[in-house]
C-alpha cells in the first residue's frame, strides 16, 4: 500500500520504455501525468485498464495529460502488449521494481488465503509541477478514464 499522499511531491523516477529509451518524471514537467502501475501485460484486468486508457488517449491528451504505464514485465513483453492492443503511450519496464517500490505499488497481496509480494494496482495523477493530485487505490479497470475524469472533476 502506498505511503504517498495527495499533495506530496511525486518521487523522481527513471526507467526504460518499450523502445529502451530512458523516461523520467522530469520529462513530463509542464504536463499532467497519469502514472499507472499494473501487475502484468496481457492479463484480463491489466488489458482492460490499458485499453480503456488507450481508447480515451486523445481525449486525455487534449486535457493536457500524458499516460505512462509501469509493470515489472520486461521490454519484450511490453512490445508484444503494445503491438497486440495498439497502445499509443509508453510502458516502463520496471524489472528491478525500483519505481514500484518508490511509489508504494509493490507489496504484500493476498489471494485465496495465500500471501505473496506483487504489484498493487494503483494510479497517480501528477500535476505539471510534480505534485501528486490524486491517488487511485481501487481502480475500475474497465472504466478507468471515466473514474479519473470524474474524480478530477473534469467530467
Amino acid at each position: 500500500m502506498t505511503h504517498l499522499k495527495e499533495g506530496d511531491k511525486a518521487p523522481e523516477f527513471k526507467g526504460l520504455n518499450q523502445d529502451e529509451k530512458v523516461l523520467s518524471l522530469s520529462d513530463f514537467k509542464g504536463k499532467k501525468l497519469i502514472l499507472y502501475f499494473y501487475p502484468k501485460d496481457n492479463t484480463p484486468g491489466c488489458t482492460a485498464e490499458s485499453c480503456n486508457l488507450n481508447e480515451n488517449y486523445d481525449a486525455l491528451t487534449k486535457l493536457g495529460f500524458e499516460v505512462v504505464g509501469v509493470s515489472p514485465d520486461g521490454i519484450p513483453s511490453h512490445n508484444k502488449f503494445i503491438a497486440k492492443h495498439n497502445l499509443a503511450f509508453n510502458l516502463i519496464a520496471d524489472t528491478e521494481k525500483e519505481i514500484l517500490e518508490a511509489y508504494g505499488a509493490w507489496g504484500m497481496k493476498k489471494l485465496y488465503g495465500r500471501e505473496y509480494m506483487g504489484v498493487i494496482r494503483t494510479t497517480f495523477v501528477i500535476s505539471e509541477d510534480g505534485v501528486i493530485e490524486k491517488i487511485f487505490k481501487k481502480v475500475k479497470t474497465k472504466d478507468h478514464t471515466n473514474q479519473i475524469l470524474t474524480e478530477m472533476k473534469l467530467k
